[in-house]
């Protein structure tokens, strides 16, 4: 092992320890809504219909004590799952009106994440938000930001994080597995196309024209929350609102948050300089049907430039080291690393890594494993952090980075070009009719 390798592995096992060690903050000291470690939590959940329910469940060691949703009918089996917890329908009224939970899971539509999130943070709440943690990459930032300051423990809904294959994948590319990496293929093959996607299906490839009721049980202003104002239409809700841009993040942030966590984290690729997209099917209304995203990373101390290609409905080339009838990473996506010694492919969430070909696997002395692993689910550490002090592992000063660099992509999409970034100033330099989709308009009323 060379002393650049051993460097890189000692980096890695210190930035996982440093992670680990117990601080317990202010909020977790006793008192009301502030839980000490050998209490339950007492979590609200908001947005609880679709995944929200699932994070749940995965909570149910702590107290469940208060439900957020503006679709009553939607999220009734969730509101009849625990039946002692107090139901609203206004996010803003929960908290401020019942003062006694902790913490607050949050699983609404992509656009609405941040704003509940930043509200939530200011009134000293733990926050756990599902993936992509925003809906631009401003909120991104200060949301990372926020979290800092107000020193709340923090988690986005990315479960790989917590997973195995993540871990194996630092801890090989830090051994020197595949060499230097100097280049990346990611992807999801899935489309919303016909938009919807994963068993969902519409026949709206634009904004539709007909404004039906809107059913008595859910709340439409309250839905679209800081989005621009249209009528309600099932093309939005319930499950179909990824596809929309004024809603969703798209494969991006959908599959893209899973899938670039490892490569983000293996890499410690922090900003990229550059952003080109080529799109399938641009329009203003919903995202493409497919696209390949190009980003460029400068060099980050030892680590030399990256380039990192993002296939979105598409497949990347089968790489010839790859043996005739095994299968390209996940049935649904994945990750390729190319490095100058060889490859190593993996999952959607990073599971299952390999080096290809299974020779060169079968010759590999796998390392020591040097990062914390995770006991249980991504919600469980979460809830671990929130009672005994330190950090989760996708917290919101890791996550935020992460997303921003999801949703630059999307920038670089909605205008089919290269961006050039300037990340200090957080502008497009190259094209600044890009910078309005960096920072979004809220419509009246709204604001972070």
């Amino acid at each position: 092992m060379t002393g650049k390798h051993t460097n890189r592995r000692g980096f890695l096992a210190g930035s996982a320890a440093a992670a680990a060690v117990t601080v317990v903050p202010r909020h977790v000291l006793g008192g009301v809504g502030n839980t000490p470690p050998s209490e339950k939590l007492n979590i609200a959940g908001i947005g609880i219909g679709g995944m929200g329910g699932s994070n749940l469940r995965q909570l149910e060691s702590e107290n469940i004590v208060a439900l957020c949703d503006v679709d009553h009918a939607y999220a009734a089996p969730v509101f009849k799952r625990y039946p002692k917890a107090k139901v609203y329908t206004d996010y803003r009224k929960m908290l401020d009106k019942q003062k006694d939970f902790d913490a607050v899971m949050i699983a609404t539509p992509d656009h609405t994440h941040a704003v509940i999130s930043m509200a939530a943070m200011r009134r000293s709440k733990h926050v756990y938000c599902q993936k992509p943690l925003t809906h631009d990459v401003y909120e991104s930032r200060m949301l990372a930001k926020a979290a800092k300051e107000e020193g709340v423990v923090t988690q986005m809904g990315i479960q790989g994080h917590s997973g195995e294959g993540g871990r194996l994948i630092c801890e090989w590319i830090a051994d020197g597995a595949i060499g230097e990496v100097t280049e990346v293929d990611a992807w999801c093959s899935l489309s919303y196309y016909p938009f919807g996607h994963a068993g969902w299906s519409s026949k709206w490839s634009r904004r539709p024209k007909e404004t039906p009721a809107v059913p008595a049980t859910l709340d439409w202003d309250l839905w679209l929350g800081p989005a621009p104002e249209r009528p309600y239409h099932p093309a939005y809700h319930p499950a179909v609102w990824r596809c929309w841009w004024d809603f969703g993040c798209g494969m991006m942030g959908d599959r893209g948050a899973h899938t670039l966590d490892p490569v983000f984290w293996a890499l410690k690729l922090g900003h990229p300089t550059s952003v080109e997209a080529t799109s399938l099917d641009l329009n203003p209304e919903t995202h493409p049907v497919a696209s390949i995203v190009t980003y460029r990373f400068g060099a980050r101390g030892d680590l030399p430039p990256v380039k990192l290609t993002w296939y979105d409905g598409l497949r990347p080339p089968r790489p010839e080291e790859l043996e005739d009838g095994r299968r390209m990473g996940h049935s649904e996506g994945g990750s390729l690393f190319k490095g100058t010694k060889g490859k190593l492919i993996a999952g959607v969430y990073g599971e299952g890594p390999r080096l290809i070909p299974e020779s060169a696997m079968k010759a590999y002395k796998t390392p020591a494993k040097t990062i914390p692993r995770v006991k249980g689910s991504h919600e469980q550490d979460w809830v671990r952090a929130c009672k005994r002090g330190g950090r989760a592992g996708a917290d919101f000063e890791y996550s935020g980075p992460l997303t921003e660099m999801c949703l630059l992509g999307n920038v670089a999409r909605r205008v089919d070009a290269r961006i050039e970034w300037d990340a200090a100033n957080m502008k497009v330099t190259n094209l600044p009719e890009a910078n309005k989709y960096v920072r979004t308009q809220y419509r009246e009323g709204w604001s972070l």
